[in-house]
């Protein structure tokens, strides 16, 4: 099958218009990935599974991740031309020297799907797939690839319920873990866990704590206290 930088190149020669980019992993394990643009992400998938060498017929996992707006500190470097004296003799070339700083950037927010593919006709994997919506708002679309590998479709729910990400083309793109009223997203980063658990049937300690707030507070004078 090659390495992640020969399928990069494939699939480039391939898919000119598409930008691919080879995303490193500087762990142990190694497992580089490639990011794929949405747009031509159904195309790049049909492709990696119906071509013969690769055949890649098999989805074993779909992962979804937050990236939340964050900044960066990076360095930089730059080559800077000192001014000559004022003594210097005619035809004295100026000095040059490369000075870095450090430019601090700020990352938009967004949202990453990642899937592991294997090809279980020709024994090898895994190719690691990436796709990133817009931003984290209003922006979160990415096409959906259960049509592509049917092993996707409760995975791609599962992100579409924990992470907010939508697949277009899905057939039954639902809820899967939280009841279809919940409204947020508990695995973003930025999720704010309710604090008064109403289905609690005796709430104790830190949850008791954080639920009598809600409780409505007995009239003065009465010795009632909230419920317990």
């Amino acid at each position: 099958m090659g390495t992640i930088e020969q399928l990069h190149a494939r699939l480039s020669a391939r898919f000119p218009d598409a930008a691919l980019t080879v995303v490193l992993n500087p762990g142990p394990a190694a497992q580089h990935s490639l990011l794929v643009p949405a747009t031509q992400a159904r195309a790049i998938a049909e492709f990696l599974r119906d071509d013969p060498e690769l055949q890649l017929d098999t989805c074993s996992n779909v992962t979804g991740i937050d990236w939340p707006e964050r900044e960066i500190t990076e360095t930089v470097r730059r080559t800077v031309t000192e001014p000559l004296p004022a003594d210097a003799p005619p035809g004295t070339a100026p000095a040059a020297k490369v000075v870095e700083e450090k430019v601090r950037r700020v990352v938009p927010g967004h949202l990453e799907v990642v899937y592991h593919l294997y090809s279980v006709a020709r024994g090898h994997g895994p190719v690691i797939l990436r796709l990133r919506t817009v931003d984290r708002g209003d922006q979160v679309a990415l096409p959906s690839l259960t049509p592509v590998w049917r092993a996707c479709e409760f995975q791609e729910r599962e992100v579409f319920d924990l992470f907010g990400v939508v697949f277009t083309g899905h057939p039954d793109l639902r809820r899967l873990l939280m009841w279809d009223e919940f409204r947020d997203h508990p695995m973003r980063k930025d999720y704010v866990e309710p604090d008064d658990y109403e289905w609690e049937p005796t709430p104790h300690d830190r949850i008791l704590t954080q639920a009598q707030r809600h409780y409505p507070a007995p009239p003065a004078g009465s010795g009632e206290s909230a419920p317990r």
